[in-house]
């Protein structure tokens, strides 16, 4: 497979799942823009790293991911900067856990407004590009909590479970147009942030670092090993493909189990 030429948007990409993403569509060829937040200086070095690895172009847009208009003009600087946008990985995302009666409503708006909201938009406006080309490819990362809830992550879980609605309702409206719509609902990811999670998690409940691994993080999982950001990067690259074309309006989970209980 090949994307030389082509263009891919990857939201919440500093890092993680969305860094790993954009470098395996970057390894194929790609042209990719990164968005996110973290250190100036960390950000520049996984730009750079990507555009010497891999010798494409790699940009990284400020957008915040709570504001409309700056998402608009993400997608419109990339198709001035590159020509096209023709993949769009909507993969930015936070959490917040709180029984329902005193989640603070701001909050509640913000992790809509990241996790769900501005997949719509970036949708909105990479859409017509994609369809006067004829070929697009658009992937949000949901979550296993797209399928199955868990308690005092009501926000997150009903914004997860809104990209599926929207990942179908979007695949159903350009099934003609050569555009693939899906979204990858993984379980419980290794990533620099689960990892920085573990020392509060053993001081808080008296654990050990593997007892909070296995009875706190993986507890659902049934294979008991984390999904990796490779795995999902691999996911997202095939979706991409020419082999799976007529894959589309799909919610693809990868949770070592987890959803099958």
């Amino acid at each position: 497979m090949t994307l030389t030429s082509k263009t891919a948007i990857v939201t919440g990409s500093t890092s993680g799942i969305g860094l790993c993403v954009a470098r395996a569509l970057a390894r194929e060829g790609a042209n990719v823009v990164l968005n996110g937040f973290g250190e100036a200086a960390a950000i520049e070095a996984a730009r750079a790293g990507i555009e010497s690895a891999f010798g494409v172009k790699a940009h990284y847009a400020a957008a915040d991911m709570t504001r409309p208009g700056e998402i608009a003009d993400m997608v419109r600087d990339a198709e001035e900067r590159f020509g096209t946008v023709d993949v769009l990985v909507n993969n930015a995302g936070i959490q917040f856990v709180s029984a329902i009666e005193d989640f603070p409503g701001e909050t509640w708006e913000r992790v809509l407004a990241i996790n769900l909201s501005s997949a719509f938009y970036a949708m909105q406006a990479a859409i017509p590009g994609m369809k006067a080309r004829g070929w697009g490819r658009i992937i949000s990362t949901a979550s296993a909590h797209s399928l199955v809830a868990s308690p005092y992550k009501s926000a997150y879980v009903a914004a997860k479970h809104g990209i599926v609605g929207l990942t179908k309702t979007a695949a159903l409206e350009l099934a003609t147009h050569g555009i693939t719509v899906n979204c990858i609902s993984p379980g419980y990811v290794w990533t620099s942030l689960v990892e920085a999670q573990i020392p509060d998690t053993m001081k808080a409940r008296g654990l050990t670092k593997q007892q909070v691994i296995d009875d706190v993080l993986l507890k659902a999982q049934p294979t008991k090993a984390f999904v990796t950001v490779d795995q999902v990067a691999a996911l997202a690259l095939f979706l991409c493909s020419d082999a799976a074309s007529q894959i589309t309006g799909t919610n693809i989970s990868m949770d070592g189990g987890w959803t099958a209980q």
